[in-house]
């Protein structure tokens, strides 16, 4: 898929799910807004290198949270380049401190790299993208140090993962808090303070009803609230689709198994649902084999959702 032209010289690539999105100055002094999945990262280079951005060029990457799937280019990108990396002052914490837990890698089983991070953003910050001014947002909830971006002038929302257009990034309370679906109203409350145009998530595509998107993300906390199971049911089904993304496909056999050894499926199942492992999966397996969303070849399991 072409990247899409935001302004002059300010180009959105969508990716898929186990990827998040980026945004591309492709002008001198290139600057990249998140960078992808560690394992996906030749593909992460040849998008860029399609809008005639070297790696080598980029001056500085700008991340939206720390989770893997928004800064798994960091390290090769910097190795080669020598860029700026700036984030939320809290995640350039958990970063500098080498926390593979805050930042929810070890937690998930996820392919991470530390790097260095060597600016901390606040909120209320103007980062200039070129000639294009963003202010920093601080949007937790979904991750401590989630911000969007806004340019006011053209009424632009880089939004990531605080808000995408029809469903809500997935919410570990686990890690990130038990007041973490009220720092998430709270936050949308901020996003719908704003003019916006147009919005640019970190998965999914660019979209206009932005008040629209917020109504739906504040109906499911609410249904959140009514019903705490729902929380660990979204989180158990995303988390599955995202493992298979990172293995491509597994033996169905050792998925199961794969999933005990996890400290968030344990977790989560404990949290919610009494301890009943297998039960549970089971349950959440034949919805989504049913549903399209998995699929079984030659004892095989892998996901139709795009990396």
């Amino acid at each position: 898929m072409p990247a899409t032209k935001i302004l002059e010289d300010l180009f959105f690539i969508e990716r898929g799910y186990l990827n998040g999105n980026h945004v591309v100055f492709s002008s001198k002094e290139p600057v990249l807004i998140d960078s992808g999945y560690v394992a996906d990262f030749g593909e992460t280079e040849k998008l860029i290198n399609n809008l005639g951005v070297r790696i080598s060029d980029v001056r500085l990457i700008v991340n939206t949270h720390c989770h893997c799937d928004h800064v798994g280019g960091n390290k090769a990108i910097q190795e080669r380049s020598g860029c700026t990396v700036a984030m939320h002052r809290i995640g350039k914490h958990f970063i500098d401190s080498r926390d593979d837990w805050a930042t929810w890698w070890r937690y998930y089983g996820q392919r991470a790299e530390f790097f260095d991070c060597t600016q901390a953003l606040e909120d209320g910050d103007v980062i200039p993208v070129g000639p294009h001014e963003f202010r920093v947002i601080h949007t937790p909830g979904h991750s401590a140090d989630g911000i969007v971006l806004y340019n006011g002038k053209e009424k632009i929302l880089i939004s990531s993962d605080s808000l995408w257009e029809n469903d809500m990034a997935v919410m570990t309370l686990r890690v990130e808090g038990s007041r973490a679906l009220f720092s998430m109203l709270e936050s949308l409350d901020r996003i719908s303070a704003l003019d916006v145009t147009v919005a640019y998530p970190g998965h999914g595509k660019p979209f206009t009803d932005v008040k629209g998107a917020i109504e739906k993300a504040r109906k499911k906390i609410a249904s959140y609230l009514d019903c705490r199971d729902r929380v660990g049911e979204d989180l158990i089904k995303k988390i599955i689709v995202y493992t298979l993304l990172m293995e491509r496909s597994i033996p169905e056999e050792m998925l199961f198994g794969k999933l005990l050894d996890t400290h968030w499926f344990r977790e989560t199942v404990d949290l919610y649902f009494g301890g009943a492992y297998e039960g549970k999966y089971s349950e959440i397996m034949e919805g989504l084999l049913k549903r399209g969303i998995v699929l079984r070849r030659e004892g095989c399991l892998f996901t139709t959702a795009k990396p």
